[in-house]
């Protein structure tokens, strides 16, 4: 009798720790899948950037440079390279950065409607701009002088 509630006794810290270990297998399984799909919405963003560098007459790598990239998005839309710095600015960046959305939709012939898309889906909206049919335009905003 003895060894019987020895084994119940040693056992029952087993059992606890057994379920907990089910707990932590389902958090990471669904941490993986939350990283898998994480992972591709990355590279579907990235290519529909790339192409759409590529469409405008820029090198597709360059969407994968941060700083750069702005630089080149800058130039793709007429937009003075200074306005990366107005990025930076909290708040006005967040302005700037949907000014820029609108004008690279309206440089491949979009409404301002589709650029205020790709300022908050950017993900569903440069790969349709990229690998859809528009066409670079040249850049939208005429530089002064």
């Amino acid at each position: 009798m003895t060894h019987f509630l020895t084994t119940v006794a040693t056992s029952r810290p087993a059992v606890l720790a057994q379920g907990a270990d089910v707990g932590e297998a389902a958090a990471g399984a669904i941490g993986g899948v939350m990283l898998i799909a994480y992972l591709a919405i990355l590279v579907v963003a990235i290519a529909g950037m790339w192409q759409v560098y590529t469409k405008a007459g820029k090198p597709g790598w360059a969407a994968l440079v941060p700083i750069y990239n702005m630089v080149v998005w800058c130039e793709i839309v007429g937009r003075p390279l200074w306005w990366i710095l107005l990025l930076l600015i909290p708040c006005v960046g967040i302005v700037v950065a949907i000014i820029l959305c609108i004008d690279l939709a309206k440089s491949f012939g979009k409404s301002e409607a589709y650029g205020i898309g790709i300022a908050l889906l950017g993900f569903v909206f440069l790969p349709m701009l990229g690998f859809g049919s528009a066409r670079y335009r040249g850049p939208s905003v005429q530089s002064a002088g």
